[in-house]
């Protein structure tokens, strides 16, 4: 392998982290800032709020959402296994 084929590897591995991590984080975000919204209104400032819908929510997404992360995931270990044997 030379540079350029490790920096290519490099790059595609965080591109399917970031593949596999944004939904996860958009749904803990997304339900950040409806609680926040709901706090902001109700002027209740209660700190441990906030963690158990994250949980919740962070917790279904995983469930629903592990068929897509484990495709990705194993397409991309399987084309890094595929470079690794046709380099050496």
């Amino acid at each position: 392998m030379n540079q350029t084929e490790v920096i290519e590897v490099g790059r595609e591995a965080v591109y399917v982290m970031l593949k596999v991590s944004s939904p996860i984080l958009l749904a803990a975000l997304g339900i950040g800032m409806v609680i926040a919204l709901f706090q902001a209104l109700t002027q209740m400032q209660e700190m441990t709020l906030t963690f158990v819908p994250k949980i919740l929510v962070v917790m279904v997404a995983l469930i629903v959402l592990a068929p897509f992360m484990l495709n990705a995931l194993s397409a991309f270990t399987l084309e890094l296994t595929d470079k690794i044997i046709a380099g050496g």
